[in-house]
């Protein structure tokens, strides 16, 4: 199965981040990709974190969910949105959402990510908690390919690959984590990461990301990429700015990693 991990960088309006989003996603079609997932926040990177509260939708309708619903009807293609702000239970927060979508435009899953991201160099201060509410439940969906294969897709988002419990439940043969990693953050930790949970649950996976300088100042790491279960990196993006990184997922060599080294079926605790 070819999957694509979309990089962005994306900016304050949201109508312009949708039309770069569909450029991507048309470009990942064309290429034979089967599933494309576009990275945290692709619609939206405010001026400020209460920019999200102005685009949050509920559950099921709005202008985001709409544009993911046609583009996968249109293209023929799942697509998995990275994030994008749904309605809270608080009017003074949203949830940090993650959409996956068949080929009829039908949403499958939705995650709500779990882990806040909180940071303070002295230089850069991040607290996602204050305007998001986090949610409480992993979440894994079926996608049947055109390999015959019954892929078990986990979602998780960003912060969350920091939490290695979250994916070990999954149980999942491919692994999503749409990001906005910081740029330091990201140099020090990110393809270490992304290789020690592929490697762990001896598993795909494929990390969208945020990538390059954006409207409001922030810098994102980017180097989207997609792992195998052998911890090898297949594609890279390694430099800042939109694109599209492809890689092909072989089912049989998940099979024979997992037969070769069975460490899933070896797990006590």
């Amino acid at each position: 199965m070819k999957i694509a991990a979309l990089q962005t960088v994306s900016g304050i309006d949201l109508a312009s981040n949708l039309a770069s989003a569909h450029t991507l996603l048309v470009e990942a079609a064309r290429q034979g990709a089967e599933l494309a997932v576009l990275p945290e926040y692709f619609c939206l990177m405010g001026q400020r974190d209460s920019d999200k509260l102005a685009v949050r939708e509920p559950f099921g309708a709005g202008a985001v969910q709409s544009f993911l619903a046609q583009a996968a009807r249109d293209l023929s293609l799942w697509i998995v949105g990275g994030t994008l702000p749904l309605a809270a239970d608080s009017e003074a927060h949203v949830r940090n959402t993650s959409l996956a979508f068949s080929p009829q435009g039908e949403c499958v899953a939705r995650y709500d990510k779990i882990h806040l991201f909180k940071y303070d160099n002295g230089r850069e201060q991040y607290d996602e908690s204050r305007v998001i509410e986090a949610g409480s439940t992993p979440q894994a969906f079926t996608l049947p390919a055109r390999d015959g294969h019954a892929w078990r897709v986990g979602l998780s988002v960003c912060y969350d690959l920091r939490f290695p419990e979250l994916y070990r439940g999954l149980g999942a043969d491919l692994l999503l984590v749409p990001s906005a990693f910081t740029y330091g953050t990201g140099q020090a930790h990110w393809e270490l990461l992304l290789r020690a949970r592929a490697v762990e649950n001896l598993a795909y996976v494929a990390a969208p990301a945020q990538g390059g300088r954006h409207e409001n100042g922030r810098r994102t790491w980017g180097h989207s990429m997609v792992v195998d279960p052998w911890g090898e990196v297949l594609a890279v993006r390694e430099q800042e700015g939109a694109g599209v990184v492809l890689a092909e997922l072989d089912a049989d060599r998940l099979v024979q990693l997992r037969r070769q080294l069975p460490a899933l079926d070896h797990r006590v605790l």
